[in-house]
């Protein structure tokens, strides 16, 4: 397993990945993304992104982090976590943002609970619009030096595997798109004359 930084191959794939996972991004681009893949099959296991908000006091974001659930309780999250870290200090923060009502998950990492009362404008701005589709969302702050990679999540992310499904993929056939023995095709041979 790897994490790397999202191409613009991936974009269908994060869109499809974020509309099933329930996901907000109201302002969709690949490039802010990473993605993790498994190096032998290929499969995509988690994503993340950062978003840096500019203005008069920029601040830098940890937003719409997945993992499908056939990749969870694998250490996907956590090294898409620890990628985005790396390119909001490469961006100059030092420190990062979330905004989640999954704060016990950030919590192994590093992350700290805000006071809603405490935040500046700015991030309380945008904790409020959060909150319009995360109602019980909280500020939750990370200073890039107390990041900690738990060492269970390390080790599981080094074997990860997608967990099989229950449902089985049905196998497709001709007829489900439309074809049968008497539908002629380029390649038909039997011509009639």
């Amino acid at each position: 397993m790897y994490v790397r930084d999202a191409k613009n191959r991936d974009e269908v794939w994060l869109l499809d990945s974020l509309e099933e996972l329930g996901l907000d991004d109201g302002s969709f681009r690949s490039r802010d993304y990473v993605v993790a893949l498994d190096e032998e099959s290929n499969q995509k296991a988690g994503f993340g992104r950062i978003r840096v908000h500019k203005g008069d006091d920029p601040f830098c974001e940890v937003a719409c982090v997945g993992v499908p659930a056939r990749w969870r309780g694998q250490g996907v999250g956590a090294h898409v976590v620890e990628r985005l870290l790396d390119r909001a200090s490469a961006e100059g923060f030092d420190t990062v943002y979330g905004f989640t009502s999954e704060h016990t998950y950030c919590a192994q990492f590093g992350f700290e609970a805000l006071d809603a009362s405490d935040l500046p404008e700015n991030i309380a701005g945008r904790l409020e619009v959060v909150r319009e589709t995360d109602p019980d969302a909280i500020a939750l702050r990370l200073d890039r030096e107390s990041f900690t990679m738990p060492d269970r999540l390390r080790e599981r992310f080094k074997v990860a595997a997608p967990a099989e499904s229950d449902a089985s993929e049905p196998e497709l056939t001709a007829e489900d798109f439309g074809y049968d023995e008497e539908t002629p095709t380029k390649y038909s041979t039997n011509l009639r004359r």
